[in-house]
């Protein structure tokens, strides 16, 4: 089946994304294959936008980068919570925290777990 330049288009700028976040996690193209159950050239040819993604692994690649279905596919995510309001500083903090790479995040989300833990008691 061939593809359109549009869809074409669309996967090299997915594909673009998916690598640069995978990247920022600091995950290797080996270990997102081993959770999409894949091999490593697969996410390859994804990340270059050779080969379409199963609509079903979406949300695993999704969750596995940190991010949301609408932030993987280049949604603007801060214009649609602008018509809500301004974004608490609560938001503003946990999107720097989304940025960090995946071990730094681990360390912030044990450190609120424990003093959450703390209050409780």
């Amino acid at each position: 089946m061939a593809i359109s330049s549009e869809e074409r288009d669309f996967l090299v700028t997915l594909g673009e994304r998916i690598a640069a976040q995978r990247q920022a996690c600091g995950i290797t193209q080996v270990q997102l294959a081993e959770v999409l159950g894949v091999s490593q050239q697969t996410v390859q040819a994804y990340e270059v936008g050779r080969r379409r993604i199963q609509v079903a692994a979406l949300p695993t690649v999704a969750r596995t980068l940190s991010l949301s279905l609408e932030e993987l596919f280049g949604e603007d995510t801060q214009a649609r919570r602008s018509k809500r309001g301004p974004a608490s500083k609560l938001e503003n903090q946990l999107e720097r925290i989304s940025t960090l790479p995946k071990p730094r995040q681990r360390m912030v989300i044990d450190v609120i777990e424990a003093m959450l833990a703390q209050h409780s008691s």
